[in-house]
């Protein structure tokens, strides 16, 4: 296969594995997305959907997040982990909202970096799920599967993002950047891998990739 044609492979597997693909975290607006991406940095999707409920039950706006204490906030959030800094950075990128935006999130990504806590995924994420604005923000799934796919040497997140940008169409990033996610957490994890489960990396895998594996496998 050629590089295009392994591009459409993976286009055309993940369109036919989930046609209609869920955005894992809770949200109901563009500020809910943003504190619920914010939160999942070293968590998982999962324990911030059990978090935000009770957050947003006391501010699901910045108005109300700043009538809460930065100690408020990181009581509620302790769960998710790395609460003093999560909710220093919640609290200031509120007030920075009224301040500067009137209460909105701006539908940029360079304006959204300025945000206390705020990197260059989350802006992405919230740029391209809160916005439809086409983005690629590249997490761990999605820097593991491209390197075993061969369609980027993953040196780093900025590399992997700038090829996957380079390769898929624009028009498919949104899309496609969350269907990734989902087939890593389910057919290509890091952990528990099976080969055989896994039929993008079966077919058009790195070959030091695959190799690894069954070496792993006759050790076994």
């Amino acid at each position: 296969m050629t590089k295009q044609e392994k591009v459409q492979f993976v286009i055309d597997t993940l369109a036919d594995i989930y046609p209609n693909i869920p955005v894992p975290l809770d949200h109901k607006d563009p500020y809910t997305l943003l504190i619920a991406v914010l939160l999942s940095a070293q968590s998982t999707d999962v324990r911030v959907n059990q978090i935000t409920p009770l957050l947003f039950a006391r501010a699901d706006n910045p108005y109300a997040m700043v009538k809460l204490s930065e100690e408020e906030i990181r009581e509620i959030i302790k769960p998710v982990g790395l609460s003093p800094m999560k909710a220093k950075g919640i609290y200031g990128l509120s007030q920075i909202l009224i301040d500067k935006y009137q209460g909105e999130v701006p539908a940029d990504i360079a304006a959204l970096e300025e945000l206390p806590a705020v990197g260059h995924k989350t802006a992405s994420v919230v740029v391209s799920q809160a916005f439809n604005i086409p983005a690629f923000p590249v997490d761990t799934h999605i820097h593991r599967l491209m390197y075993r796919w061969n369609l980027s040497n993953g040196k780093n997140v900025v590399q992997t993002e700038k090829d996957a940008k380079r390769l898929f169409p624009k028009e498919l990033w949104n899309e496609l950047h969350l269907q990734i996610i989902w087939y890593g957490r389910e057919y290509s994890p890091a952990r528990g891998w099976d080969l055989e489960k896994d039929i993008i990396t079966k077919t058009i895998g790195r070959k030091t990739v695959l190799e690894a594996y069954h070496k792993k496998k006759i050790r076994r």
